[in-house]
C-alpha cells in the first residue's frame, strides 16, 4: 500500500536551528516564557532587588511538548537568567498542572525530522545548549515538576539540579516503546543518581513511577500535595503512603493496584476523587521558592563554586556519550527505522487508530531474517481506518 497519506514536511523545507534572541520568548502557546518573580522570604514579603526567574514552557494542548522553536528559546532564557545578577535562581517547569513536559514535539519529529540526519544533529547541538546553558551558570536551577513528566522532558528538565514535585506527577520514559532511546540525559544522569539497578528498568522499562517512588528512589528532592479537600491538603489517593513496609517489601510510593491488594472499586474512587478535587500549587510554589530563598542567603560565589563541582557527576556522564549518540539518532531516523516507526505511528493514531506497530511481530520477522527494508516498513505500519 502506498505511504502518501503520512504527513511529511515538504521536501524543500529547511528548519533555522540558530539560537537567537530575546525574540523567541513569548506568552502565546506553543512558545517558552521567561518571567521575573521578586524573591520571597519565607513570609512572602518580596525582597527589593533579587528575583528568581521562571522559565515556563508552554504548550499545554500538547502537554507542553517543546518544539524546535521553544528548545532555542528555553536555551535563550536559561542564558538571560545566568547573565542577570539580580536573579539568585532559576525555576523550570510548564504551564497548567497536567504536565511539566512530555518530550520532543512528535508531529515535528515524525514530519520533518525523519530522513534529515543533519538536521538531527543541528537539533540535538541545540538541545546541548540547553544543558550547557544550566551547566556554566552560576545559578541554582530547580525543577517544578507540576504534573506529568515523560520522555524528553525528563531528560531536559533533568539537568537542573534540585527537583520539587506534585504528588500528582508521573514521570518516566517511554523512548524504547516508540523507536527511540532515553539518551538526551536520562540513561546517563540516572545511571548517576540512582543505583545501576534501578536506572537500568527506569530508562528502559518504559513503567513510569509516582513522583513519591522517585523521591525514594533518590530523584526528586522533595514531594508535596496538590489536591485540596474541604480547604485541606490531601495526599494523591492513588499512591500508597501512608505505610513503607509490608509483608517485608518497601512499597511507599507505589500505585494503587489490584495486585497489591486494593479492589477495582477502591481505584476507581482514588481516580474519581482525583479528577474531582481542586488543583492548588501554591504548595510546591512555596516550596521553589523557600530553595531559592535558602540559596540567596549564601555567599554567591561560593554557591557557584559547589554548583558547579557538583555538577561534574552529571555533566562527565553525559558529556563522554553525546558526540556519538547523535549520529545513532540520526541513522536511526531514517526512513524505515525504529524512530519512523514509532514516531509515524503515534503521530498517525487518530487516522489509523493504533499508537504503535505490533512490536512482537517486528521482531520475529527479524528472527526469521528480514532486512530492515521498505517492504518491512509497509507491513508493520497500521494502515487508515475506512
Amino acid at each position: 500500500m502506498a505511504l502518501e497519506w503520512i504527513p511529511r514536511a515538504p521536501k524543500d523545507k529547511l528548519l533555522d536551528f540558530t539560537i537567537g534572541d530575546e525574540s523567541l520568548l513569548g506568552v502565546e502557546a506553543p512558545c517558552t516564557m521567561y518571567e521575573k518573580k521578586p524573591l520571597l522570604d519565607p513570609n512572602g514579603n518580596p525582597v527589593e532587588g533579587l528575583y528568581v526567574a521562571w522559565v515556563t514552557l508552554n504548550n499545554p494542548r500538547a502537554f507542553n511538548s517543546y518544539t524546535l522553536d521553544m528548545l532555542k528559546a528555553t536555551a535563550v532564557a536559561f542564558d538571560e537568567a545566568s547573565n542577570d545578577k539580580s536573579v539568585v535562581a532559576v525555576v523550570f517547569t510548564g504551564s497548567g498542572d497536567r504536565a511539566l513536559c512530555t518530550g520532543g514535539n512528535v508531529p515535528e519529529y515524525a514530519e520533518y525530522f525523519i530522513g534529515r540526519p543533519f538536521d538531527c544533529h543541528a537539533y540535538m547541538t541545540v538541545y546541548w545548549h540547553v544543558f550547557d546553558a544550566v551547566w556554566n551558570s552560576p545559578k541554582p536551577f530547580i525543577r517544578r515538576v507540576n504534573g506529568l513528566s515523560i520522555g524528553g522532558g525528563e531528560e531536559i528538565s533533568g539537568c537542573c539540579d534540585l527537583s520539587i514535585a506534585s504528588d500528582l506527577a508521573n514521570l518516566g520514559q517511554v523512548g524504547p516503546l516508540h523507536g527511540s532511546v532515553a539518551m538526551g540525559g536520562a540513561v546517563q544522569f540516572k545511571s548517576v543518581c540512582m543505583t545501576i539497578e534501578d536506572a537500568f528498568w527506569n530508562a528502559i522499562s518504559c513503567e513510569l513511577w509516582s513522583a513519591y517512588k522517585m523521591y525514594r528512589k533518590n530523584y526528586i528532592h522533595k514531594v508535596v500535595p496538590v489536591l485540596k479537600q474541604d480547604d485541606k491538603f490531601i495526599r494523591n489517593p492513588q499512591v500508597i503512603t501512608d505505610k513503607y513496609v509490608e509483608d517485608g517489601d518497601i512499597v511507599y510510593g507505589e500505585f494503587k493496584t489490584v495486585e497489591r491488594g486494593y479492589s477495582e472499586e477502591e481505584i476507581k474512587e482514588a481516580q474519581e476523587l482525583v479528577r474531582s478535587l481542586p488543583r492548588d500549587m501554591s504548595l510546591l510554589d512555596k516550596a521553589c521558592m523557600d530553595m531559592a530563598w535558602t540559596f540567596a542567603n549564601l555567599y554567591p560565589g561560593c554557591v557557584a563554586q559547589s554548583l558547579a563541582m557538583i555538577r561534574t557527576q552529571k555533566r562527565i556522564a553525559y558529556d563522554r556519550d553525546k558526540s556519538h549518540i547523535i549520529w545513532w539518532w540520526a541513522q536511526n531516523a531514517l526512513p524505515g527505522g525504529e524512530f519512523d516507526m514509532g514516531m509515524t505511528t503515534f503521530h498517525t493514531r487518530k487516522t489509523t487508530g493504533k499508537d504503535n506497530i505490533d512490536i512482537l511481530k517486528y521482531r520475529r520477522m527479524v528472527a526469521e531474517g528480514r532486512p530492515m527494508d521498505q517492504e518491512l516498513f509497509d507491513e508493520l505500519m497500521p494502515k487508515p481506518k475506512e
